[in-house]
């Protein structure tokens, strides 16, 4: 596969596809991205790479996709992977890819944008405006139509990005997530005020349940020390297995969290006495406090609620934060004060039959995803009226 996708007349700009990210100037790319979404970081991009979690045997291939000047510099870029299957995305194609190969065709490897196992919002098309962002879409285009991929995929699209992709002709797929919004609450209880008696009455009940003979620290930075990862890493391990098989991110990933991204990392950890029983891993953005993983070596009950969304919004509040984003799925979320919200993901599909019958599923599926948000909407634990 030639590193050169496309070429620009002006000033001899060329598209180019790379093995790595971490191979890539650091500065540059992070100048890329106004936003500082810590998932499309260099750091960790490349920290996935580092550990082994993408790359060779993983079934995503590390293909990001550069802008650059003749001196080298990075104009623009894609957070892209080649992909063996269809794990670790959080929208599911697997349909799609059983009906392409029973039609006699191969789905893989497809061409994905995105934050690998990370069904978090961020910018998908690093890039300084309109013009250049379809420009590297277009790379993408040609990458599929030059190397017989299936398909180009982009997920999690942040909402400001989204006429991006739809100016470039990519079917728009719509799903629902549960986030949480600030609005300028000072505390935990000014949040409360405003949910309905019942089920205020509910998390109270909750949040005392779970706290019962648990005593819970909330670590950052300097404060996460080895003994800590290993802890997590038995909780992870067994979340892992049970949701997944096998678990995505290998043991060096949280070692490496902890060397290059601890100031962006919050690791709440749960002891029974001075045993670390439960444990969820969340990321700070500048706007977000991203939920991304959790495990427990105890069933008692309410601990997940009250690790995973409860101190997540308490963490929030005392941060300024205008959002937590649990992650994906979960409807449980919903009498947790967490509101369905639509997330969108593009897709590139360059054979004409298939492309058709995905757009027909797709504005099928949207009116079920529209209804879904709507009667959500109506179960919202919010008071009614004035």
């Amino acid at each position: 596969m030639s590193d050169r996708v496309d070429e620009r007349d002006d000033g001899g700009l060329a598209v180019r596809l790379n093995p790595s990210v971490g191979g890539l100037d650091a500065a540059q790319w992070d100048a890329l991205d106004p936003t500082g979404n810590p998932f499309t970081s260099h750091r960790f991009l490349a920290l996935l790479e580092e550990s082994g979690s993408v790359g060779t045997g993983t079934g995503w291939s590390p293909a990001p996709l550069t802008l650059g000047a003749k001196d080298g510099e990075i104009l623009a870029a894609l957070p892209a992977y080649l992909k063996g299957h269809s794990q670790g995305e959080y929208v599911f194609d697997h349909g799609w890819a059983d009906a392409w190969q029973r039609a006699g065709g191969s789905y893989y490897p497809k061409l994905q944008i995105s934050v690998p196992f990370t069904p978090a919002t961020g910018p998908r098309v690093l890039a300084p405006d309109d013009a250049t962002a379809r420009t590297m879409l277009r790379a993408a285009e040609m990458l599929c139509e030059n190397e017989g991929l299936s398909s180009a995929h982009a997920t999690f699209i942040a909402d400001e990005q989204i006429h991006i992709f739809e100016d470039a002709g990519w079917m728009i797929r719509e799903d629902i997530q549960f986030h949480w919004t600030n609005r300028g609450y000072e505390n935990f209880d000014e949040f409360l005020a405003t949910l309905a008696s019942r089920k205020r009455k509910a998390i109270r009940k909750e949040r005392a349940k779970a706290q019962e003979g648990i005593r819970i620290e909330s670590l950052t930075g300097e404060m996460i020390r080895p003994e800590h990862w290993d802890a997590f890493w038995l909780f992870y391990q067994d979340t892992g297995a049970r949701k997944w098989g096998t678990p995505y991110l290998t043991r060096e990933a949280f070692d490496l969290f902890g060397q290059e991204m601890a100031n962006d990392v919050l690791l709440m950890l749960a002891y029974d006495d001075d045993v670390a029983v439960a444990g969820a891993l969340n990321f700070i953005g500048p706007e977000a406090l991203y939920g991304r993983y959790w495990g427990a070596l105890v069933d008692k009950p309410f601990l997940h609620f009250e690790l995973c969304y409860y101190r997540a919004i308490d963490e929030a509040i005392a941060r300024g934060l205008s959002r937590v984003e649990a992650g994906a799925q979960g409807s449980h979320k919903l009498a947790r004060g967490y509101e369905p919200v639509r997330t969108r993901s593009a897709h590139f599909i360059p054979h004409p039959g298939f492309r058709a019958a995905v757009a027909d599923f797709l504005e099928r599926e949207a009116l079920g995803v529209g209804m879904e948000q709507e009667a959500l909407q109506g179960l919202s634990p919010f008071r009614k009226g004035p």
